[in-house]
């Protein structure tokens, strides 16, 4: 078959199941096997793949018919500006959480600061992003050891490895020393809200999204215990989900002097910033 051939196969076969975006998808997947632009499937349109690209080609349609998401296919996520490989064990990185990192990257300049905490670091998005973009040095948390087996794969691929110190952790745990900055984005999901999250988002991993019946455990967990682990004048910096601002805001302010809030480019509460 020819691109041309494979790519309206494809289309057609994702849009039956009305997946977004399904003909930028189709052809990333295409450009993702062949190790080819975009610009060169236009090109090359009756240019004739092999039999074992076809083969993986429409393999990767059968994983998006049946909802997977394509990063997971591709194993790769782009997150600020940095390349993250991603599979079924972590939460794909978005671009809301850019705006996490972006808050606690401006905090970490402006005070100097050298110590870190990144807890629930799934792939590592931010853990190494802080590393890749600053001076400090980063503690990563995970409970998941599958997860940090991939965000310390993230930390070699983008040049960090050697600032970052991965621990197997339930939050607080196994976490000894204190930091300038704690840095988290927790699972804040309502449970009963999971069964409505589309479906291809239910692929994710239950732990990286379920925050139990209201969707503040972790945020309760981070705010009685967060203080004990900053240095004074040290800050938190959370994501949170877009109606949690108030409740977040109300835990924080037992243990800590000042709670703001930013938005994400979509004009969401999504991000908490406290101080010790």
């Amino acid at each position: 078959m020819t691109i041309q051939e494979v790519l309206s196969e494809g289309i057609k076969k994702v849009e039956i199941k009305k997946i977004e975006d399904s003909r930028t998808i189709i052809r990333y997947l295409l450009s993702h096997i062949l190790k080819k632009d975009k610009s060169y499937l236009v090109a090359h349109a009756n240019e004739e793949i092999t039999a074992e690209q076809e083969k993986e080609f429409f393999e990767g349609i059968k994983k998006l018919e049946n909802n997977i998401p394509l990063q997971y296919i591709v194993n790769y996520q782009e997150f600020m500006k940095l390349p993250f490989y991603v599979d079924k064990n972590v939460l794909i990185p978005r671009q809301d959480t850019e705006v996490v990192v972006e808050e606690a990257i401006k905090l970490i300049k402006k005070n100097n600061y050298k110590k870190v905490l990144d807890l629930c670091t799934g792939s590592g998005a931010i853990a190494v992003s802080i590393a890749k973009y600053t001076d400090a040095k980063v503690v990563a948390t995970d409970v998941s050891k599958e997860a940090l087996q991939i965000a310390q794969k993230n930390a070699i691929v983008n040049g960090v490895r050697d600032k970052i110190k991965f621990i197997e952790s339930d939050m607080f745990d196994k976490v000894k020393d204190k930091f300038d900055l704690i840095v988290s984005n927790p699972p804040y999901i309502r449970t009963a809200e999971i069964d409505n999250l589309q479906a291809i988002v239910k692929n994710e991993p239950m732990l990286a999204l379920d925050g139990d019946t209201d969707g503040l455990k972790f945020y309760r967990i981070i705010s009685e215990n967060a203080h004990k682990y900053l240095n004074t004048g040290g800050y938190l910096v959370l994501e949170i989900g877009f109606d949690q601002k108030q409740e977040v805001k109300d835990l924080l302010m037992k243990n800590h002097k000042l709670v703001e809030c930013k938005q994400d480019l979509g004009q969401n509460d999504r991000v908490i910033i406290s101080k010790k």
